[in-house]
């Protein structure tokens, strides 16, 4: 192998990458992470924070003398163009769907030359999800489900997160509007429109702020939805689940299943 041939040097902007090269052994690459990376918890320790989401500390990236910038999606375009400008290299992915975020992972392990080690960790996760959707099968109902990425105003769930709520049991509330990339285009200008579809469960992911049920209860009208009269009302950490990486294909996911599954549990019960 020549020397210099995959990058060695590596800052990552957000989280979804950081995990995949821990996953696959090759945290040594990274220089830089987001400050908002918990996952792997070690990664906070072992690496500088250099940027958030919508904004980076440029002249401390540029310190670490970074051979490869990653980003995600439009929302950091401004922070790529001006370290392009610096000279640096930058990859900005642009996944939101389940089969985006494992070509991600694939693109990823190809860019630094572990394609053997990205098709385990791949395989793995794959195996993963089909164990869920095995699970799921087995439900006696499949739950109608809203997902609310944020309160004010009010955004649905993005397409990875709709497709993992149908592997893990459930169906999506707003299925037309997960396949809407940017949040300003999911967003529910109708509260009433929750109320007419009537979900069983409201899984809440506020992006960073925590999830209050109380809140959602003293919406007008809402005490009428399924969800709201059965205090089926829950919380998944936005690392977990909006993060489209591993992280959602393994916990989030989990963690949306086993929701489904006490749902249907309980109904089960009443039932009989």
């Amino acid at each position: 192998m020549i020397a210099g041939s995959y990058p060695e040097r590596i800052v990552c902007l957000t989280e979804e990458t950081t995990e995949t090269l821990y996953l696959l052994g090759e945290e040594r690459r990274i220089v830089g992470i987001s400050g908002f990376t918990v996952r792997p918890p070690r990664a906070r320790r072992e690496k500088p924070r250099v940027s958030a989401f919508v904004s980076a500390k440029i002249d401390k990236i540029l310190a670490l003398e970074p051979d490869l910038v990653l980003g995600f999606s439009d929302l950091q375009a401004d922070i790529g163009a001006e370290l392009v400008r610096h000279g640096i290299e930058v990859h900005v992915f642009n996944h939101r769907s389940v089969a985006e975020i494992f070509r991600m992972i694939r693109v990823l392990g190809g860019m630094i030359g572990c394609s053997d080690k990205t098709e385990a960790l791949v395989s793995d996760l794959e195996r993963g999800l089909e164990t869920i959707a095995e699970r799921a099968s087995r439900l006696s109902r499949r739950p109608k489900v809203y997902f609310e990425e944020w309160d004010d105003p009010l955004i649905s769930a993005i397409s990875w997160v709709s497709e993992l709520v149908g592997i893990a049991g459930g169906s999506d509330c707003f299925p037309e509007l997960a396949a809407e990339a940017l949040g300003k285009n999911r967003i529910i200008a109708d509260p009433g429109e929750v109320i007419r579809r009537n979900p069983d469960i409201i899984v809440g992911s506020w992006c960073g702020k925590k999830f209050a049920p109380r809140n959602v209860k003293a919406r007008a009208g809402w005490d009428a939805i399924a969800a709201v009269r059965d205090n089926q009302l829950h919380e998944i950490k936005s690392p977990l689940i909006l993060q489209p990486g591993p992280a959602a294909l393994t916990d989030g996911v989990e963690s949306l299943h086993r929701i489904f599954a006490a749902w249907d549990g309980c109904n089960s019960s009443t039932r009989e």
